[in-house]
């Protein structure tokens, strides 16, 4: 693929139309604040360095580290090669690692000291000249969120921010979620980060919407005809999203402690799945186009009251428990968490959205931690036939049609329907058509920040979420966290870890006539 520790010849060999040269972005230095944790190796330099074998990272790019801990070029390399041979989709190849280790470089920088940034620029500066990154910055924030506005305004006040309007290069900063704590938080942040970075400039990064099903969602409701049609309230029952995982919160105990499911999975991922489900056919599939019709949804999804945060809204927290023959603790008895903790680990929630496509269907959400197991769907339940000429005995098995997209771990799609069963008489079954990704098209699917990392530096903003879209999502369940945290709500109860959460969330659904889809 490359000769002798760099990637440029075979840049040069791609034939005119490879879609390769069509998605390769400018040249540019990428800084990564953050650089020594785990992100940074379990999945930053594990997709760059996949891009730059797959030759979408133009040979002039860069990658500077930044961050507190002293380290020199070499180590920090010996690092990030030890981050990709662990986690990295792809095998290291020697001669594509050679000529990708050579753009990594490392600046120490205490992340609220003015003198360190003159450093990083000019490293940045001497990339410009002497590598051909042409005045194109990326900014990664991969650090506490505490940091996002001390960093952002360093590099304001060090001359780092500014692009200019003729879009001759670009400067853009990329941040992790959690953008925000709560509704006024998230203003906070955002009014600092405006001050120096336009709204143009700000990339809110959501790995969900890099995830392959998630974009699938788009392909199968807008390029195939039979399924636009049927995809409202006239022909749709219900609809369930699912974030399953059967993992407790291990060395994230300081983290989660402050944060839980609510803000941790609902505000953002759950929220984005919900606007790509729900959401109009976009004019064009822009950037502009697309996120403005997300965020028509979630101005049509009524924000919690008080009423609605106790009624409409569950909470729980794992005890202890098996997973799969293992004896697993409780939440209060995880490393990091606070004696006495009411912070949730199960979130379900009852959610509506007014308009004409969807008035009157419900949309249930659910996430929790130490479940049966690892499952991330989204259930498009079906109304029941209005009429089944059978005889009785025939239907005792029939079900409504169901459509399920799996985002993981096993990305695909089904759809269940009713067929005959083989024999004499009339006997209904229900069975399933189904789709894989991985068996289709024969392929891996790309890492959701490969995909991600790549539209950021071509300025595609299309899978990043827009400032009103955060803060809508915030204005939604804002009364949700007051009355948790204020306590308006009585505590969470504990469930048995192993199970699918407390008996509230089963009764969210049966007061409606409806369950849980058993995973």
């Amino acid at each position: 693929m490359s000769t002798a520790g760099s990637d440029a010849p075979a840049l040069a060999e791609l034939a005119p139309g490879d879609p390769r040269l069509m998605r390769t972005p400018a040249p540019a230095a990428i800084v990564i604040f953050g650089a020594t944790g785990d992100l940074t190796q379990r999945k930053l330099l594990p997709a760059l360095y996949s891009l730059a074998a797959q030759l979408l990272l133009p040979p002039e790019t860069i990658i500077i580290g930044a961050a507190r801990t002293v380290l020199s070029d070499d180590d920090f390399r010996d690092r990030m090669r030890a981050g990709v041979e662990e986690h990295g989709r792809l095998p290291i190849d020697r001669d594509v690692w050679a000529g990708f280790a050579r753009r990594l470089q490392y600046v120490p920088l205490p992340f609220d000291d003015a003198a360190a940034y003159g450093r990083l620029r000019a490293a940045i500066e001497e990339a410009d000249e002497h590598r051909g990154t042409r005045g194109n910055r990326l900014y990664y924030l991969a650090t506490a969120p505490e940091f996002f506005p001390v960093i952002a305004e360093q590099l304001g006040r060090a001359g780092l921010a500014a692009e200019p309007d003729d879009g001759a290069r670009f400067a853009r900063l990329v941040i992790e979620k959690p953008f925000g704590s709560d509704l006024d938080s998230a203003r906070r942040l955002n009014a600092r980060l405006s001050a120096v970075f336009r709204e143009r400039q700000v990339y809110r990064i959501d790995h969900y919407l890099g995830k392959e099903t998630v974009q699938n969602l788009m392909a199968l409701r807008f390029g195939n005809a039979i399924f636009e049609p049927i995809w409202n309230r006239r022909y749709v029952d219900h609809v369930q999203i699912t974030v399953a995982e059967d993992l407790g919160i291990g060395s994230r105990g300081g983290y989660y402690d402050r944060s839980g499911a609510l803000r941790d999975i609902v505000q953002n991922h759950m929220m984005q799945v919900l606007s790509l489900v729900a959401m109009e056919p976009p004019a064009r599939f822009e950037s502009r186009d697309v996120r403005d019709e997300k965020v028509k949804v979630l101005r049509a999804v009524p924000a919690f009251d008080a009423a609605a945060a106790v009624t409409d809204a569950v909470r729980g927290q794992y005890g202890a428990g098996w997973i799969a023959g293992e004896r697993v603790p409780g939440y209060g008895e995880e490393r990091g968490v606070e004696p006495g903790s009411a912070t949730e680990t199960f979130v379900a929630m009852r959610l509506t959205i007014e308009n004409w496509r969807w008035s009157g269907t419900p949309f249930y959400l659910r996430t929790g931690k130490r479940l049966p197991r690892r499952a991330t769907e989204v259930a498009i339940q079906f109304k029941p036939a209005p009429h089944l000429p059978f005889a009785a005995g025939a239907v005792e098995e029939v079900q409504p049609n169901v459509l399920t997209l799996r985002i993981q771990p096993d990305e695909g799609a089904s759809l269940r329907f009713v067929a005959k069963v083989p024999g004499p008489r009339i006997d209904l079954r229900v069975v399933s058509m189904d789709f894989a990704y991985g068996s289709a098209f024969l392929r891996a699917s790309p890492e959701a920040y490969e995909r991600l990392l790549l539209d950021a530096l071509l300025g595609d903003s299309t899978l990043f979420a827009r400032w009103d879209e955060v803060e809508r999502a915030w204005e939604v369940v804002d009364e949700v966290i007051r009355c948790w945290e204020d306590g308006a709500a009585p505590p969470p109860p504990v469930y048995e870890a192993g199970s699918w959460g407390p008996p509230a969330a089963d009764d969210l659904l049966e007061r409606d006539g409806r369950r849980w889809r058993r995973l």
